[in-house]
């Protein structure tokens, strides 16, 4: 394996694509460049098949487009976990699972308190829910050795557990109107799916053309269209009886998480980052949307998980993982604040209104930005550098 190879493997490489991202898209709209940004962003992209026609912004084909690629990534990672992974076992999925619903409680539940008496903005309650698992562990492995093993598949578990929570809330929740017809052909290509699955059918063509129809028929169904990717990560199987045959979920999850994590994300924070910041957006910062989703990400999140850890450690539900303090586990639910990705997704769902869309970006930027500083430093101060003797001696086995 070449070195360019071995950089991309590193968690670090896809949180700076995507700060990096982030920084575009803002310089972006806040320069010269903005009506180049607009036009990039507002460009308008057709596909036919037929008598179909889909059709829409660039910007919404990545949300809605290749956000597909995310969410399968999402869905092949749950299932690896929960059929072989650190998932797989009830005493080691206990914590992260109650922490996860503690810290999609929480949130809501101050969101709403800011926003009860607005219809309108009450929609965004689920924003402030959700972690972005790519910027969290990617910043946490910052701290390089200096993490407890334990205190990763924490944050990791919580993340994809989160990503449950988030993709059942938006499946429920967000969707359009249905249709009728579409919705049925949505049913017969998860049965193409099934079928595929069953017949033990390892290549990934087999899964391509009945998951092409199901986005398109949930697209026009007026169900969230990305979540087709999870959907047809449930399809891929993990195991086959052929020991000479790798296993089909592994392999793909192995050469999309590339393009996932240094495409796709990248380019959704791009595509999404590109607020403009100027009097009257800082002053969105003080209104009702604003202040419940940064309360709810950077205060909502360390609460719920934190009450929730306690709690199930209290009655005996969960145990906190080997070798990790209390002080690392506050800092890995401050971490879980930053919300960016998936909060960003919910937010376009949830919002028809380009004025609540704004307030709502600038919100998630600042409370995810709080967060990682925070959380970070907390982790940071109660972590103590491992001694050079062990230091050593892990270099050596590695």
């Amino acid at each position: 394996m070449n070195k360019l190879q071995q950089l991309l493997r590193y968690e670090q490489t896809a949180g700076v694509l995507m700060i990096a991202a982030i920084a575009i898209g803002l310089g972006a709209a806040n320069s010269p460049l903005a009506p180049l940004y607009e036009l990039i962003h507002d460009t308008e992209v057709h596909l036919r098949f037929g008598a179909l026609i889909v059709e829409d912004a660039l910007a919404e084909w990545v949300n809605q487009g290749l956000m597909v690629i995310f969410f399968l990534i999402v869905g092949l990672e749950i299932k690896r976990e929960l059929l072989e992974g650190d998932l797989a076992s009830l005493r080691y999925a206990a914590l992260p699972a109650i922490a996860a619903v503690g810290g999609m409680l929480a949130p809501a539940l101050i969101y709403a308190g800011f926003n009860w008496d607005d219809a309108a903005a009450l929609r965004g309650w689920a924003i402030p829910t959700a972690t972005d698992i790519v910027l969290a562990v990617s910043l946490l492995s910052l701290l390089g050795s200096r993490v407890p093993a334990g205190l990763k598949i924490f944050l990791t578990a919580l993340a994809i557990f989160d990503d449950i929570g988030a993709v059942l809330v938006i499946a429920v929740f967000y969707g359009d109107a249905l249709a009728l017809t579409p919705l049925l052909v949505a049913a017969l290509a998860v049965a193409g799916l099934i079928v595929v699955n069953r017949m033990g059918i390892t290549r990934e063509a087999a899964y391509v053309i009945p998951g092409l129809i199901l986005w398109v028929a949930l697209l026009k169904a007026g169900v969230e269209a990305a979540l087709a990717g999870v959907l047809i990560a449930a399809a891929v199987p993990l195991r086959i009886p052929r020991r000479d045959v790798a296993s089909p979920l592994k392999r793909t999850e192995r050469r999309l998480h590339p393009w996932s994590t240094l495409v796709v994300v990248p380019l959704f924070a791009f595509f999404n980052a590109g607020i403009v910041i100027d009097a009257a957006s800082a002053a969105q910062l003080l209104d009702s949307v604003s202040l419940g989703i940064i309360a709810g990400l950077f205060l909502g999140k360390q609460l719920g998980i934190l009450v929730a850890c306690w709690a199930a450690v209290v009655v005996g539900l969960g145990q906190l993982p080997k070798g990790v303090t209390w002080a690392q586990i506050y800092g890995a639910a401050v971490l879980a604040g930053i919300g960016f990705t998936m909060s960003l997704f919910v937010a376009t769902l949830a919002f028809s209104d380009p004025v609540l869309v704004t307030s709502a970006k600038l919100a998630i930027l600042v409370a995810s930005l709080l967060a990682g500083v925070f959380g970070l430093s907390v982790i940071g101060v109660s972590t103590r550098a491992p001694a050079p003797a062990a230091q050593a001696a892990s270099g050596s086995r590695t």
